[in-house]
């Protein structure tokens, strides 16, 4: 993970350190150029010989994440050999828990999914339905610990409409309205100053340790689409984006340090 341009200090009492990750791996599609979204677009719809090499390879990239997310996943259909990808890169890595949720269901054809994988098990899991005109977005809730100030994480991939991104986001907010410590993260499809992220952060105690890290498009990365937010209770050591990618989003990482009342057992 790249540094981040400065270190964030935090009070006296710090708990366990924390590594999170979030990734959009394109349904396992490699993504040099804006060509490939034209001469590679039967690889959304049809299975290919480099997918599981580019599963493998995601998953040798994000092994010593304490919690990763990814969005558009396939949860096994004909395009991915019927192998459920947020599961394949899950046990690669390592992984022994793992969630999903299905967003779009295409019967054979696909199975749009976002995923959620961790080395230590979430106290709850909930699966959610993000607002929309057209259904086939959501996200998934974890809460970590099982004391009085449990960190909740809300994973997303939000629409590509403005207007319908606020609305969930919208959403989003009143999720965590009771959440003491919480972490937002995903492909947001928005960059951080657009006017339904300001909207977010004024509804919300969310920050963004670091404001321009783009992420897409990979090869030359112009727009920062994809955000790990926190509250300002969660002290922030590292955050950065991985330059080596297997999609055409790079993947952006934080490494934090857990207020004492939240502390976890990660190893």
């Amino acid at each position: 993970m790249s540094p981040a341009d400065g270190d964030v200090t935090s009070g006296p009492e710090r708990g366990s350190r924390f590594r999170l990750l979030s990734y959009n791996i394109q349904v396992g599609i490699q993504t040099s150029g804006f060509r490939d979204y034209v001469t590679g677009g039967w690889k959304h719809v049809l299975p290919h010989r480099e997918r599981l090499r580019t599963l493998a390879s995601i998953a040798d990239q994000i092994r010593g994440y304490d919690l990763v997310a990814i969005q558009e996943a396939d949860a096994g259909s004909l395009r991915t050999g019927f192998i459920n990808q947020t599961e394949y890169i899950a046990r690669r890595a390592g992984y022994p828990w793992w969630t999903e949720r299905t967003n779009r269901r295409l019967g054979r054809l696909a199975q749009h999914a976002i995923g959620a994988m961790a080395r230590i098990e979430p106290a709850t899991t909930t699966p959610i339905a993000l607002p929309g005109r057209v259904p086939g977005r959501g996200g998934l809730l974890l809460r970590f610990g099982k004391g009085p100030e449990p960190l909740t994480v809300v994973i997303v991939h939000l629409a590509l409409g403005r207007q319908t991104r606020r609305r969930q986001l919208d959403y989003v907010a009143e999720l965590i309205s009771d959440a003491g410590h919480a972490v937002v993260m995903g492909d947001f499809n928005a960059q951080h100053g657009a006017p339904e992220m300001k909207r977010f952060f004024a509804r919300t105690e969310l920050v963004e340790p670091a404001e321009r890290l783009n992420t897409w498009p990979a090869w030359k990365p112009l727009h920062n689409f994809d955000h790990i937010l926190t509250t300002p209770d969660l002290a922030i050591d590292r955050i950065g984006v991985l330059e080596e990618t297997q999609s055409d989003h790079l993947p952006i990482a934080v490494e934090l340090t857990l207020p004492v009342d939240c502390a976890l057992r990660v190893a």
